[in-house]
């Protein structure tokens, strides 16, 4: 049950692979953003509290897909899932944590006293925004749009970050 491409040694992943992991990426990054709008505003002097909330968060949706997807796979193919299966699902779903590194990054700088919590919380957003461009534009690229639909498909993702990062400043202010 691997969708790995080719065997060769390159490490890339087949199409239907890394529309698998392309979801859950953008799914894990408006998740965290989501939640940074939240941890934001109930912890607003911790940058820790604000990371640990993002990653339990990230956590408990991981494991929460790799519950639901594992039922609805035995489901409807009326058969226990294997072991293997099993790990397969929950490595595709991985890419739901993978989402939050590079917020957590930011966060954990913001904990440690490099940036300040705001500046750090701030960063976060920055680098969800910037994930979900590179999103936008690997969809684009795996898809072999053109340029117009390309700023379309960057665009719509964009939309949904900057939607929470207006939520944000609504719930702040």
């Amino acid at each position: 049950m691997t969708d790995e491409g080719g065997g060769g040694t390159t490490g890339r992943l087949a199409p239907s692979a890394m529309g698998e992991r392309l979801g859950g990426f953008i799914y894990g990054t408006i998740l965290v953003l989501a939640v940074l709008v939240a941890a934001a505003k109930a912890y607003p002097d911790s940058a820790w509290r604000i990371a640990a909330v993002v990653l339990a968060t990230s956590a408990v949706f991981w494991l929460a897909h790799v519950y639901a997807d594992a039922v609805a796979h035995g489901v409807a193919h009326g058969q226990r899932l294997s072991r293997a299966e099993l790990r397969y699902i929950a490595r595709r779903e991985a890419s739901i944590i993978e989402a939050a590194l590079p917020p957590l990054a930011a966060l954990l700088l913001g904990a440690v006293g490099v940036l300040e919590t705001n500046v750090a919380v701030w960063v976060a957003f920055g680098l969800g925004l910037t994930v979900l461009a590179a999103q936008g534009l690997q969809l684009a690229r795996a898809e072999g749009l053109t340029w117009l639909p390309t700023v379309g498909v960057v665009a719509a993702n964009l939309a949904l970050g900057v939607l929470l990062i207006a939520l944000k400043l609504l719930v702040n202010h």
